[in-house]
């Protein structure tokens, strides 16, 4: 499966991903489905800001994507991102998410950033796990920051320092 740039066509295969994630999970809290102008957008300008957009396919169909971005405003956080990584339901368990992630490190590593940021819903154990083989540590849980589905939801944050 290639993994490569994401350009704004892909946005369309990107929302067919992203937007039942967003509506019927709390894997995000943002409760707002995203338009293929919407990510049209967000690819263009993560990749002029120099951050990572990437897709993988196989053949014709997009089975997953992956981004990182600057984890809070301010120049004080401009070496410190924050990514996120999803995949099709059809994708889940080959291996995929692994390749997505270290490509995401790699370049950012490549950038001069220092930390990558994963923020998992702390209910998430499935993504907890996952990026705990991929080396990152477990840093705090924030209670009850996230609402959706009328209830709230703690924020585990995990970090993995990229360069030595």
């Amino acid at each position: 499966m290639p993994i490569r740039d994401a350009t704004p066509s892909d946005a369309p295969a990107i929302a067919a991903i992203w937007n039942p994630i967003i509506r019927d999970t709390v894997i995000t809290f943002n409760p707002a489905q995203r338009s293929p102008d919407e990510i049209a957008t967000m690819i263009t300008t993560r990749q002029r800001d120099g951050h990572a957009f990437l897709v993988a396919e196989e053949g014709a169909a997009l089975l997953g994507f992956a981004s990182y971005s600057q984890f809070r405003a301010g120049l004080g956080y401009a070496r410190t991102m924050e990514h996120t990584i999803n995949l099709a339901p059809e994708a889940r368990g080959l291996g995929l998410g692994p390749r997505l992630l270290a490509a995401l490190e790699a370049h950012a590593t490549q950038a001069g950033h220092h930390v990558m940021v994963a923020a998992i819903t702390s209910g998430n154990a499935a993504s907890i796990a996952f990026h705990a083989r991929q080396g990152y540590t477990h840093v705090g849980t924030m209670p009850q920051v996230g609402w959706k589905f009328g209830q709230y939801h703690d924020l585990t944050l995990m970090q993995k320092f990229l360069a030595p």
